[in-house]
């Protein structure tokens, strides 16, 4: 059975110093003291609409985090070009540990989707660790003739030039699983990207577009209600709060795995005694029980605190940016 984008870059994990990811040198504008650190605010810019997954995820762990630093951990939702607006903020921000980005699999994606960016994933930013990996459920409106995923995916392929499939914009989740069905079944969709996930689902639920496939944290709710048809989970297990959701191995198509894994970085020369002050916090949060209860009723958990640490965060990134690369260009 496949293994998720986590245990493949587990392996990867031992081979990689920390040295070198991040430097102690500080940049212009940070603290001069890190010791000290920290001892205003912190800023986590979350680089999508809020109320999203990401922004989910981010506001999870933010509450420990805060609690556990002793200062508030301000959520900052900054839109815009498939994350790369925000990302390319922080890129450019202070390296003092005093503004993080939360990002998705987007980060991954970015280089391929873009040929203007702004940043460098692997270089511009000093990775803290990972903190959750969602899974994805493929989902229809509630009235498609096709009741399981083979029927589905026939479906797709008989009709394809009628059938629309939602997505929450380019380089959102939802795009990047709706690329991969594409690929495998060798067909091309009529793709219609929403403005963030919420109204996608809502024209599902609604019958106007005829497919998505998006995070748990996104769609468990419509599934639990009967509002969408679902059809499979994009992960080699199946999740806990949707125990009768098969996954797209056991139906068949195990090569339709994907998984939405978040981690939270620095800008790069951020020191490296902050970088661990916060990765100590982030490891804190994991491990919470409110966070993993909650994540859990989304259909998602925490990463093991094993993975909290920057090169899981590098090895993880560095196959990912290497794996989209093929589906996407």
């Amino acid at each position: 059975m496949a293994s998720t984008p986590l245990r493949r870059a587990s392996a990867a994990v031992a081979g990689l110093s920390a040295l070198g990811l991040v430097s102690a040198a500080c940049a212009p504008g940070s603290s001069s003291d890190s010791s000290a650190f920290p001892d205003r605010n912190i800023e986590i810019v979350v680089p999508f609409a809020a109320g999203g997954p990401t922004d989910t995820v981010t506001r999870l762990v933010a509450d420990p985090m805060a609690d556990d630093l002793g200062v508030q951990m301000i959520v900052q939702n900054v839109e815009g070009a498939g994350g790369t607006v925000g990302a390319g903020q922080v890129a450019n921000a202070g390296a003092d540990g005093y503004t993080l980005l939360m990002h998705h699999i987007g980060m991954s994606t970015a280089p391929s989707l873009y040929d203007d960016l702004a940043y460098e994933p692997l270089e511009d930013f000093a990775p803290v660790g990972l903190v959750t990996e969602v899974p994805m459920t493929i989902i229809a409106r509630d009235d498609l003739e096709a009741d399981d995923l083979g029927e589905l995916f026939s479906y797709l392929q008989e009709n394809e030039g009628d059938v629309t499939l939602a997505n929450a914009g380019v380089g959102s989740a939802s795009h990047l699983c709706g690329r991969l069905i594409q690929q495998e079944l060798g067909i091309e969709l009529q793709e219609v990207p929403y403005d963030g996930a919420a109204p996608a689902i809502a024209d599902v639920v609604g019958g106007q577009v005829d497919v998505l496939c998006d995070q748990t944290t996104n769609t468990t709710g419509q599934i639990q209600a009967g509002e969408v048809k679902a059809y499979a989970v994009t992960t080699p297990e199946r999740v806990e709060s949707l125990p009768d959701l098969p996954t797209t191995a056991e139906e068949g198509f195990a090569e339709v795995e994907v998984s939405v894994w978040h981690a939270i970085y620095a800008p790069a020369d951020t020191p490296d005694e902050v970088i661990e002050r916060l990765r100590e916090s982030l490891a804190v949060a994991v491990e919470n029980s409110s966070v993993i209860d909650q994540m859990a009723s989304l259909g998602t958990a925490p990463v093991p605190v094993e993975d909290v640490e920057p090169a899981a965060v590098t090895a993880l990134l560095t196959e990912q940016i290497d794996l989209w690369g093929d589906v996407l260009d």
